[in-house]
């Protein structure tokens, strides 16, 4: 297409094309600090289309598609194209990858140990790992955590983290302003402003390291927490992964030893200070 980039995220390089200039500046911009390889070969690619002949020009309306895509996916409009690109990586990711189990989560790391944060949407994890990645811990994604079918390690993806709603506000308050993206009011999600990861998080993004506690998070319930059994895990984390059914035998043993070997507990906070004063608490208890 007439506009392209080509990234390196973690072990994943995509090229996104687009009608348009604008959402590849801002790929640009927010991603400068990213491996960049024009001309290379890309493990996929994104489009980012006008939604019919005329919607490049008038009230321009963006349909993503690429390698994978989705048909009955609803156009987005184009001042969201930074959104769409995003979703677009993340589309090629849950439908293409191989390589590693997928598992639908937020992680960090410390001492070259991994923390996998995994819930439905709004649990709060994405906010957790993006304070914890401020406070000492290595971000390594809030979007998948990557589990190596053969070492049971877990590899980062740590592209642009999609702060929704009022965890605008808490990051905003703690995150210089360069390093905080366009605020995009209105999606289909509500609000969305992206925040882009220190330095250590992207100068370290081919370094995983051993998982040592999962933990499910549930925000705004009083603080508690809970042991979770092996059973329940295992099926929450095949339901949080996007390719465990495709990795057939190797992603069950892969999953199956991650669930034998990893603590779980479940925890409820009102507070992200409450969740990661309970977070501490377990890790230490880990330690």
């Amino acid at each position: 297409m007439r506009h392209q980039i080509t990234l390196k995220i973690g072990p994943a390089t995509f090229r996104i094309g687009s009608a348009w200039r604008d959402p590849i500046d801002r790929l640009a911009s927010l991603y400068a600090a990213y491996p960049m390889l024009p001309g290379g070969i890309a493990d996929f690619s994104v489009r980012l289309e006008p939604a019919g002949p005329l919607r490049q020009w008038l009230r321009p309306s963006i349909f993503i598609t690429g390698d994978h895509g989705l048909a009955e996916a609803a156009p987005m409009s184009l001042r969201h194209g930074l959104l769409a690109a995003e979703m677009g990586m993340n589309l090629q990711m849950a439908l293409g990858w191989r390589r590693h189990l997928l598992i639908h989560a937020s992680s960090v790391e410390k001492d070259g140990r991994v923390l996998v944060m995994t819930g439905e949407s709004g649990s709060g994890k994405s906010t957790l790992a993006a304070q914890l990645g401020e406070r000492g811990w290595r971000l390594m994604g809030d979007e998948f955590a990557l589990l190596d079918l053969a070492t049971g390690q877990i590899f980062p993806f740590p592209r642009l983290v999609s702060l929704k709603n009022g965890a605008i506000d808490v990051l905003s308050a703690e995150v210089p302003p360069d390093r905080m993206g366009p605020l995009l009011a209105n999606t289909a999600k509500g609000d969305i402003r992206h925040l882009v990861p220190r330095g250590g998080a992207i100068d370290r993004m081919e370094e995983g390291g051993q998982p040592a506690l999962l933990l499910f998070p549930r925000f705004g319930h009083a603080a508690d927490r809970r042991d979770v059994g092996q059973a329940e895990v295992f099926m929450r984390l095949t339901q949080a992964s996007t390719n465990y059914v495709a990795l057939g035998e190797a992603g069950f043993l892969a999953l199956s030893r991650l669930v034998q070997r990893v603590p779980a507990h479940a925890i409820d906070f009102p507070s992200g200070d409450d969740a990661i004063a309970m977070i501490e608490a377990l890790w230490e208890e880990r330690a």
